[in-house]
């Protein structure tokens, strides 16, 4: 029998909890064992009295003493068994499941004209007791009392028995029928009641789905916020002293350069200088400081406006000064994340550099989540050099050597409404019953403590939900994987992007 959600109203009978419905169906099951206990003693009856008639003739006509003993003895037996029944039927019998509480139909055919099968049964068997009591030589098929057990058997007691057993069925069926509509009608509530927790538990499921999903998301986002404001706090903290820096050597070379015109005028004035000073120029070896500082200086304005250009990188992969849905160069994107994880790249001990081939289209500027998708291509990335690191662990240098590591990186537009980033590296790859779970939540096959299995799950809902995009995985194991990033472009307004990314 199914449970009942608490507070769910049945119609109709409204019990407390369910195990107060529970009660009621077993009084209605016992109920039902009554009825058919009545019916049946009732039945019983009937067949009793025409059994004893039956035996009492041939008692009286048998010859056989030993026969006619055992007449007698079943005869008393089943005289006895008639007597109990019929005080169960009207003031119950445990045993017999009788409660002795007629209807009031049955009682009036009990005591009432024109049955009164009361009186009938009492006459019935007190004639039968009579002849019980008689001896055994004067019984005979003339006996008069035989002949009135026989007469009432047949004609008077036969059909009150017959109508008071139909009427014990007509009342049975009638509460029986009762009870079938409250069962139907208890069965149909139970199953709203068990359709309704269904719902209620699918709802409860979803909602927990919808939470875990959130969840994914926050720690994810507060993961990508923390490390966006580090790099942002960081590129801040590193652009100031480098303005200072860059802007100084500007000035510091203009100064070097006339200190340089005025050296040389000094020289051409004065062609003999004194030996002090001769022997000053010859230890600081003055003809190569000449020439090297004019190459330092150089150098340094290099090297300035490169840590600008990575502050700059930093800056927009952080994405911290730029509101959130904005027009941006997707080729800055991914540059920015290349940057971020150019330690990842380079070559060790272990294995030589992963090589980066970028095959990059002309793109235009789309409107888009900018620091989402520099997330998508930050996880994509990582898990391409983890991938390559893998392989690499399980190759000889001359393997390595002659197949290197590369991750390929392919940007073009389809369809004129389609833009499409490719990513593909040639690293271990993935068997397919991982394949078709990688954007599941929490789904990792990395060691624990290496992976959270939120990255590719986060990504997906990045492209899939954000920007209403397609994000698909296609790997052979032991060749390599290609994600397909591919965002609808809804507004174009800006000139083309060039092909070679702007941040080297």
């Amino acid at each position: 029998m199914m449970g009942n959600p608490k507070g769910i109203r049945l119609d109709g009978i409204a019990p407390q909890d369910w195990s107060e419905l529970q009660q009621q169906m077993q009084q209605w099951r016992r109920k039902q064992a009554v009825n058919a206990a009545i019916v049946n003693i009732s039945g019983r009856q009937r067949m009793l009295s025409q059994r004893i008639a039956m035996l009492s003739l041939r008692w009286g006509c048998s010859q056989d003493i030993q026969e006619r003993a055992n007449f007698r003895r079943e005869i008393a037996e089943l005289v006895d068994l008639m007597a109990v029944s019929h005080e169960g039927l009207l003031r119950g019998n445990a045993e017999l499941h009788l409660p002795g509480n007629p209807s009031e139909t049955v009682r009036t055919m009990y005591f009432e004209p024109p049955w009164e099968i009361d009186r009938q049964v009492r006459e019935y068997l007190a004639q039968l007791q009579e002849l019980l009591e008689t001896d055994d030589s004067e019984i005979t098929p003339e006996q008069d009392n035989l002949q009135a057990i026989l007469e009432a058997a047949s004609i008077s007691l036969l059909p009150a028995l017959d109508a008071v057993v139909n009427q014990y069925q007509r009342e049975s069926e009638t509460e029986q029928a009762a009870i079938n509509r409250s069962q139907i009608r208890l069965y149909y509530q139970s199953c709203q009641a068990a359709e309704q927790a269904q719902k209620q538990a699918r709802e409860l499921e979803t909602a927990l789905n919808d939470l875990h999903e959130i969840q994914s998301k926050l720690l994810q986002t507060e993961k990508m916020s923390s490390l966006g404001q580090l790099v942002a706090g960081v590129a801040h903290e590193i652009n100031n002293p480098i303005n200072f820096i860059s802007g100084n050597i500007t000035h510091a070379s203009a100064y070097v350069s006339d200190l340089l015109e005025l050296l040389r005028l000094y020289q051409e004035t004065y062609p003999q200088p004194s030996d002090s000073i001769q022997h000053l120029a010859d230890t600081i070896d003055l003809e190569f400081v000449q020439e090297d500082i004019v190459k330092l200086l150089a150098s340094m304005k290099t090297g300035s406006d490169r840590i600008r250009q990575i502050v700059t990188s930093l800056k927009t992969f952080a994405r911290m000064d730029e509101a959130d849905y904005k027009r941006v160069d997707i080729h800055e994107g991914i540059e920015s994340s290349l940057l971020i994880l150019q330690h990842r790249f380079h070559g060790t001990g272990k294995r030589p550099a992963i090589q980066i081939k970028r095959e990059y289209g002309r793109l235009p500027a789309i409107d888009c989540y900018a620091g989402q998708l520099n997330q998508v291509f930050l996880n994509i990335l990582n898990n391409a050099i983890d991938a390559l690191d893998e392989r690499d662990r399980h190759r000889t240098p001359d393997e390595m050597e002659a197949n290197p590591s590369f991750i390929q990186i392919k940007t073009d537009i389809r369809g004129g409404t389609w833009l499409q980033i490719s990513i593909r590296d040639n690293g271990i790859g993935i068997p397919e019953t991982h394949r078709s779970r990688i954007f599941d939540p929490f789904f990792t096959t990395k060691p624990v403590g290496q992976g959270t299995g939120l990255g590719m799950s986060v990504s997906y809902q990045i492209i899939a939900e954000l920007h209403g995009g397609k994000l698909d995985c296609i790997s052979k194991l032991g060749q390599g994987t290609e994600f397909i990033i591919e965002i609808p472009m809804q507004t174009i307004t800006s000139p083309l992007s060039s092909p070679v990314a702007k941040v080297p």
